[in-house]
């Protein structure tokens, strides 16, 4: 009797069911994934969401610092309650094209990637990066942390807005040893009000923020003077040309 051979171009009924219980799983394993993934952007929207409203105790680096230390200096202050120097002199340091970008500043990174190939290290990070990373994500370096940077920050910008971006970067950001905030830094180094910093103690404050833990705005180096007055400089700049009508109001 001849044997029945599988049709050219078919698989045989036990291979078809393989193929099927296959496909299958691939399918629930992607659906799962989706769900995983969906819930985690949920959760991060919220989070920016509440940030967006809400003025929070701290970031997860404020967290860290407060646990290893013990204690940290911080008092949240408002933009409104914080000088105009010191806004306009950490935009000037920090991220001169702030009200320009929309998170990422693709001409600086450009302009570092070339630095690096001269081999010069500089820094590409906006303000709303490090706002980012100081409030959502951790320290150090890593790319993975780079690329969540990227992600959050046209988030952050959609939802929070410029002036909002730069009144949470004032009160997260470190200042010195365990001090986070205009409020405590003014307070820690110059014995007055965020209100109140002159536009001296504002560029000097700036120009500690790259390195904070070593370095004391009552105590600069020679290049890190030039450096502040450079800053001031920037900033009465940003004052005059009116660069600033993205976080001041009036």
């Amino acid at each position: 009797m001849a044997r029945k051979t599988a049709r050219k171009g078919t698989l045989p009924a036990k291979g078809k069911a393989r193929a099927t219980l296959g496909g299958g799983r691939l399918r629930r394993a992607l659906r799962a994934l989706a769900r995983i993934v969906g819930r985690v952007l949920l959760v991060v929207i919220l989070w920016v969401v509440l940030w967006r409203v809400a003025d929070l105790p701290g970031g997860l680096y404020m967290a860290k610092e407060w646990w290893r230390l013990g204690g940290i200096e911080r008092e949240w202050r408002g933009l409104d309650r914080i000088s105009p120097d010191l806004a306009r002199a950490v935009v000037a340091a920090e991220d001169a094209r702030f009200c320009q970008h929309w998170g990422l500043d693709l001409a600086a990174i450009e302009d570092a990637l070339e630095d690096r190939e001269r081999g010069r290290i500089r820094g590409a990070s906006t303000i709303t990066q490090q706002t980012a990373k100081n409030v959502f994500l951790w320290h150090g370096p890593s790319w993975t942390r780079k690329g969540l940077e990227a992600g959050f920050a046209p988030l952050i910008e959609v939802v929070w807005g410029k002036r909002r971006i730069l009144e949470v970067y004032l009160n997260v950001a470190e200042f010195g040893e365990g001090v986070f905030g205009a409020q405590a830094a003014a307070r820690h180094y110059f014995g007055t009000d965020a209100s109140q910093l002159t536009l001296r103690q504002a560029a000097a404050l700036a120009a500690v923020l790259p390195n904070p833990k070593a370095r004391d705005p009552n105590r600069l180096s020679g290049k890190l003077n030039r450096r502040a007055r450079q800053i001031a400089g920037g900033a009465e700049t940003i004052a005059a040309r009116g660069d600033d009508g993205c976080f001041m109001r009036g």
